[in-house]
């Protein structure tokens, strides 16, 4: 049951850095003001980048070296 826990911190971390990353990515310089950006679209692919962390975070967890 730790090694679980240990599984979700990492996972979630890395998913939630992931997240904002994309957010701020796709936000982008083109935005003048704040209702100048695109909240579904950043909000859309930003989950996907965190759905996709989230299954990468699968992969990886358990390499030697981590």
């Amino acid at each position: 049951m730790n090694k679980l826990k240990e599984y979700w911190g990492f996972a979630g971390e890395r998913s939630v850095k992931t997240v904002a990353q994309v957010a701020i990515a796709t936000i982008g310089v083109g935005a003048v003001g704040l209702l100048d950006v695109d909240w579904t679209q950043v909000a859309s692919v930003s989950a996907l980048a965190g759905i996709m962390s989230l299954l990468t975070s699968v992969l990886t967890y358990d390499k030697p070296g981590k």
